[in-house]
């Protein structure tokens, strides 16, 4: 399948689901990090023609990053009329919870808090607006190295991209028109004072994440595996406790 058909796919799986809902939601809820991830499911989200709500969450946020989600979002609100933008600054809300959990501090618990936030917020949005969350995870971060925040039993509602590489998603952001700046730019989650991108933190590149996925012979494996394992937990189904019955 070519990429423009890729992307019509796509949005039109992401129409499809959400009109064959019980009780049909009104609203696409996504928050717009300034990522090529979320700058692609957004403009999928907008391009089924429900309404979307596109938002910007910063929480001390790097000014490059947050100057890309901004523009990110001026180019949904120029090309579609059934987007809605919104910019929440959660700086104040997170002060306040790092400053409430002085005693439990971690870097990397605070570090995932800032995505859980978001999260609370998008869920905030959505149920105000009959609406679903929709999340922006690749199949590398997905299924590959479980680079994401678990939230208790799932974070989004729908996962449109999560079957795409990041190689695939870089393609369909071009194809779909995604500002080049965000296309270009070094892939990071956005959750650390530091700014450190994905590569910094995985110690591989999404390519050669991507070999390693696919070979088992790749010189990339073994890192890959070390990657992998101890975020196999988030790639599983929550444990229950199964009680027997009498």
């Amino acid at each position: 399948m070519n990429n423009k058909n890729k992307i019509k796919f796509i949005s039109n799986w992401i129409k499809n689901y959400a009109l064959s809902i019980n009780n049909q939601p009104k609203t696409l809820v996504i928050g717009v990090s300034g990522g090529v991830d979320s700058a692609l499911t957004s403009t999928l989200c907008a391009q089924t023609g429900l309404k979307t709500i596109a938002v910007s969450m910063p929480i001390k946020q790097n000014s490059s990053q947050h100057d890309l989600s901004l523009k990110h979002l001026d180019f949904l609100k120029e090309n579609f009329s059934n987007v809605e933008t919104k910019i929440i600054k959660l700086d104040n809300v997170f002060k306040s919870f790092q400053e409430t959990m002085e005693n439990f501090s971690s870097e990397l618990a605070f570090a995932n808090s800032r995505s859980r936030l978001r999260m609370v917020t998008l869920y905030q949005i959505a149920q105000s607006n009959n609406g679903i969350v929709v999340g922006t995870g690749n199949k590398v971060e997905d299924f590959g190295v479980g680079f994401y925040t678990k939230y208790g039993d799932g974070g989004v509602d729908i996962s449109p991209i999560a079957d795409c590489t990041k190689t695939e998603v870089w393609e369909l952001a071009e194809e779909i028109g995604v500002i080049k700046d965000i296309i270009s730019a070094e892939p990071t989650d956005g959750l650390w004072d530091d700014s450190r991108n994905d590569e910094n933190q995985l110690g591989l590149s999404y390519k050669q994440l991507e070999e390693a996925m696919e070979s088992k012979s790749s010189k990339y494996f073994n890192r890959y595996e070390e990657i992998r394992k101890p975020n196999l937990h988030k790639m599983k189904p929550i444990p229950v406790c199964e009680i027997p019955k009498d």
